[in-house]
C-alpha cells in the first residue's frame, strides 16, 4: 500500500491487491496473527486494535499503516476477485507473484491480452516499504516511457535489476 500511495501522488492508476484467502495482521506473538476478512474495512480493522491492544499495535507500527490504508481506499480487496484485466502487475513477494501466475493460469484464456508479471522482494517493515516504493515507482515510470514495452520490458527490468541490486522476476502471461 505504501506504493499504491507514492505512485497515485505521481499520477499513476493503480489498485493494490492481497492474494491469500484473509488479511493476516501481526498479532501479539507470531502464532497469533490478527485475521480478517476482505470485506472488512480498514477502519474496522483499525478499531478492533485500537480495542485490543493500542500501545502494541502503535508501537509496531500497524495502527499508522491502517490509518494510511483507509485514506487510500475503504478496505483490501483480493487480486483473485478481480476480473480486470492489467498490462503491468508488480508483487512484492515471491509467494504473492507464485500465487499471481496460478491464478491467471486457471483463469479462461482469449489469449488476447498480455500482462507482464514483475516481482522485486521487499520486506515487510515500514523502511523497506518506503524504499520499495521509490524502486516501484522509479521502475513505473521507465516502464511508462517505453515505446514499446513488450520488446523493451527484459531489457529495462535487466538495466533496473543491476541498479538496485536486488534480484527481479518476470514473466508475461496471456489472458
Amino acid at each position: 500500500m505504501e506504493a499504491h500511495s507514492f505512485l497515485g501522488k505521481k499520477g499513476f492508476r493503480v489498485q493494490s491487491f492481497g492474494t491469500g484467502n484473509q488479511v493476516k495482521l501481526p498479532g501479539p506473538s507470531p502464532d497469533k496473527p490478527n485475521i480478517y476478512d476482505f470485506n472488512v474495512t480498514y477502519d474496522e480493522m483499525y478499531k478492533d486494535l485500537m480495542r485490543k491492544d493500542p500501545d502494541l499495535y502503535t508501537q509496531n507500527g500497524i495502527l499508522h499503516m491502517l490509518d494510511r490504508n483507509r485514506r487510500i481506499k475503504p478496505r483490501p480487496e483480493r487480486f483473485q476477485a478481480s476480473k480486470e484485466k492489467f498490462d503491468i502487475v508488480i508483487t512484492c513477494e515471491e509467494r504473492v507473484y507464485d500465487q499471481v501466475i496460478e491464478d491467471i493460469e486457471s483463469r479462461e484464456k482469449s489469449m488476447d491480452h498480455v500482462m507482464h508479471l514483475i516481482n522485486i522482494d521487499i520486506q515487510d517493515n515500514h523502511e523497506e516499504a518506503t524504499i520499495g516504493a521509490f524502486m516501484i515507482c522509479e521502475l513505473v515510470t521507465m516502464l511508462y516511457a517505453s515505446d514499446d514495452l513488450d520488446n523493451e520490458v527484459d531489457e529495462i527490468l535487466q538495466d533496473f535489476e543491476h541498479k538496485i541490486n536486488r534480484p527481479i522476476l518476470h514473466t508475461a502471461l496471456f489472458y
